[in-house]
């Protein structure tokens, strides 16, 4: 017999497929149970508020690639490298995992819970590679510059998932403009973008 958590994780990962399919923030039971193939009094018993389903399910996206890139800069102490791998990772994963990509293209801009993937380590790294001089903007412009990596990474998000381009291609190209968008010089900014990419570690 299942756990109660493997059936909750079971219900999560249904819902998410389903936002991530239908373009929607809400569900029905119905679809729950179908998609997660378990009883509707099952999914009744294991989500308390069906209405507050997808603030929980994007916030858990978010944590979850938030901790997993946080676990890949381990090695990593270069503030600019960690950007450069942090927009790659994401056009990684949108090409290993398609309906992952979907969703974030669908909701990033569009609902808080996935905030954090944007306030995290983009920010941190922004901040660290301004303080580091590696950067060239102003302080009052550091919304602007995270808007400018959002924006950028999800635009690219497009044409991967839609086969025109390789998620090396636009990880690559995506990273060393957002870089010389930054103030990083052209060579510095195409040997960040071009550098060996592990895999994108599990979440710790």
């Amino acid at each position: 017999m299942e756990s109660n958590l493997k059936i909750t994780s079971r219900i999560h990962r249904a819902a998410f497929e389903l936002f991530a399919e239908k373009g929607e923030m809400q569900v029905s039971i119905s679809e729950l149970a179908q998609a997660a193939g378990i009883a509707r009094g099952t999914v009744y018993n294991h989500v308390p508020s069906p209405e507050e389903l997808f603030e929980t399910v994007a916030g858990r996206m978010a944590e979850e690639m938030h901790k997993r890139i946080v676990a890949s800069f381990a090695d990593v102490t270069d503030p600019a490298q960690r950007l450069a791998n942090g927009i790659r990772y994401f056009m990684r994963r949108a090409h290993e995992e398609p309906q992952w990509g979907r969703f974030l293209i669908r909701f990033a801009f569009s609902h808080d819970a996935l905030n954090g993937i944007w306030t995290g380590p983009t920010m941190h790294d922004v901040v660290d590679g301004l303080g580091q001089h590696r950067y060239d903007f102003r302080p009052d412009q550091m919304n602007s510059a995270i808007a400018l990596i959002a924006g950028a990474v999800l635009a690219s998000i497009f044409p991967v998932l839609d086969g025109q381009r390789t998620w090396r291609e636009a990880g690559s190209d995506t990273a060393e403009l957002v870089l010389r968008g930054l103030g990083v010089d052209a060579a510095a900014a195409r040997s960040y973008a071009t550098a060996e990419l592990q895999p994108l570690p599990d979440c710790p």
